[in-house]
């Protein structure tokens, strides 16, 4: 049985330190991929809509077969860097027992053009969690035939979420979030919903201690063109991975460690536990997610001095972007008015004071900006890029 305090103590021991920060690329994981032990069957599945390679990995013998796959959406890597942690850690004979009981088929990333790009979607700008039935892109047809090859009796569904979300309507972030998806519009409580419920519950209350009232439950509204909810529909237990974030975090380096935490937690259970849907009913005391946070809030604000007394909070959310393979964070207002009932991960108090665009325009919805003038100070959004 897994033993989480001694996993994260040994966690920074297996860790995949090669791999950090947002961006992770196939250019990244192929010399970890080469430098795997023969305990790991490598192989390339296929090649994307772009020609890149997909790769895939099997370990295990056990009888209790799970498919994971990551990075369907390019930009969403935090979950692939938990995966090589995971395999650095099964190269460890404490995972003996684990691959005794499962055999583990993985896809990294399942999306290399997106990766590349740094972009949710594929190279012809198609979401492939929306191609689940229609299979009009090869990465979809590879993940499909993936699956009806393998025959996995759980699938682990790995994505990120933005640090918009909040773990119920709270002042928590959720740092992650799971989801045992619908199988009909009806989101009926199958036998097969459950199954995927008890796991994460499982993975909840192993968390807990490290991510206290951090962890939400995802939005169960039902569409079988999304890959898990179609997985689900036919029958396979089927878990949502979302990588949030966490307090100063912006890397997802903490987040990161956490999922593998949950990862090796869910794979723990299936390993040690029959995984008959019994025991689901505490994966609905999860909280479901919420919206409840900007990357930046600035309260208190007066934003025209020619009308004094209006006061405003102004909502600054970070864009991603990639330049010169590194993602950059760039703050952009997105809302003036009143945030009383929000929360930012920087919370700044303008104490009523002007407060202006960097060449002391207005501020107003659309700016980008990396830094605000309070009065004539300047209060910068990050720090060496590096957010706050």
């Amino acid at each position: 049985m897994l033993d989480a305090p001694y996993f994260l103590s040994q966690y920074n021991s297996f860790k995949a330190t090669a791999l950090k920060n947002r961006y992770i690329t196939n250019a990244h994981i192929e010399p970890l991929l080469a430098s795997l032990t023969n305990r790991f069957s490598r192989t390339i599945l296929g090649t994307s809509e772009g020609g890149l390679p997909i790769h895939a990995l099997e370990i295990g013998t056990g009888s209790k077969r799970i498919l994971i796959w990551s990075q369907m959406h390019g930009n969403e890597s935090t979950t692939t860097k938990a995966i090589f942690d995971l395999c650095n850690y099964f190269e460890l004979s404490d995972s003996k027992a684990l691959l005794e009981a499962c055999t583990l088929f993985i896809i990294p990333i399942l999306n290399p053009d997106g990766a590349e790009a740094y972009t949710r979607f594929n190279k012809n700008q198609v979401d492939l969690n929306r191609d689940a039935k229609a299979l009009t892109q090869s990465e979809s047809k590879i993940l499909r035939t993936s699956f009806e090859s393998f025959k996995p009796n759980f699938c682990f569904n790995m994505h990120g979420q933005r640090t918009i979300f909040s773990a119920g309507n709270t002042s928590n972030s959720a740092v992650l979030s799971f989801l045992s998806p619908s199988e009909n519009k009806e989101r009926s409580l199958t036998i097969t919903r459950q199954k995927s419920m008890e796991i994460i519950q499982f993975m909840n209350s192993t968390l807990q201690p490290y991510l206290t009232n951090q962890i939400g439950r995802y939005d169960d509204a039902f569409n079988d063109n999304c890959v898990g909810d179609y997985f689900q529909s036919i029958g396979t237990p089927t878990v949502l991975f979302e990588a949030g974030h966490f307090n100063e975090d912006y890397s997802r380096e903490v987040t990161r460690k956490y999922m593998a935490l949950a990862l090796i937690s869910a794979i723990d259970f299936v390993a040690n536990n029959p995984v008959s849907g019994a025991a689901y009913k505490p994966y609905l005391d999860i909280p479901e997610n919420d919206k409840n946070f900007y990357d930046v809030i600035v309260r208190n604000a007066l934003l025209n001095p020619s009308k004094p007394g209006e006061y405003n909070d102004i909502g600054i959310q970070h864009t991603e972007v990639l330049e010169s393979c590194v993602v950059l964070f760039k703050p952009k207002v997105v809302f003036v008015g009143d945030l009383t009932q929000k929360y930012g991960h920087m919370d700044i108090d303008a104490n009523f004071k002007v407060i202006s665009h960097p060449n002391f325009e207005v501020l107003s919805i659309g700016n980008e900006i990396d830094f605000i003038m309070k009065e004539f100070t300047k209060i910068p959004l990050f720090i060496n890029n590096n957010l706050i």
